[in-house]
C-alpha cells in the first residue's frame, strides 16, 4: 500500500511540477504549448500510465533499499531516496545532457522533478509500516 500512495504523490507532484515548470521544459526541449497539444504521438493513456507505473517501480526500490539498508524511518527513506537521485538519476541525465547539448534550464527542471519526488516518496515508504 505504502508503494501505491508513494507513486501516487510522486505522479501528483509530477501534474503540478511540469504544470508550474511547462514554459521552461517546452523552452528546454525547443518545443510549444501548440505542438504538445497536436502532437501525432501525443497518447495521454500510455504516458500517464507509463508515468504512474515507473513511479511505482521507483518507490518499490527506494522501499527495498531502505528497509535492507537499517531502520524503515522516514528519515532513512529521505536520505535512500536521495542517494540514488545523486549516484543514479543525475549522473546519467548530467551526462546526457551536457553530450546532447541541452540547456541547464531543462535539466534543473527534469531532474529537479525527480529529487524532489524521490523525496518525497522515500518519506512516504520510510514512514510506513505494516501493522503487527
Amino acid at each position: 500500500m505504502a508503494i501505491l500512495v508513494a507513486a501516487i504523490a510522486c505522479f501528483l507532484l509530477e501534474a503540478a511540477w511540469y504544470s508550474y515548470f511547462m514554459q521552461t521544459w517546452l523552452n528546454g526541449i525547443g518545443r510549444t504549448r501548440e505542438w504538445l497539444m497536436s502532437s501525432a504521438g501525443y497518447n495521454p493513456a500510455l504516458q500517464y500510465g507509463a508515468a504512474l507505473v515507473m513511479a511505482a517501480l521507483m518507490a518499490a526500490v527506494i522501499s527495498s533499499i531502505t528497509q535492507l539498508s537499517g531502520p524503515q524511518t522516514a528519515l532513512r527513506g529521505i536520505k535512500v531516496a536521495a542517494l540514488l537521485w545523486a549516484g543514479c538519476v543525475l549522473t546519467t541525465w548530467t551526462t546526457e545532457y551536457v553530450f546532447e547539448v541541452r540547456p541547464f534550464s531543462l535539466l534543473l527542471v527534469n531532474a529537479g522533478y525527480w529529487l524532489v519526488g524521490m523525496i518525497l516518496m522515500g518519506g512516504i515508504v520510510g514512514v510506513w509500516k505494516k501493522k503487527a
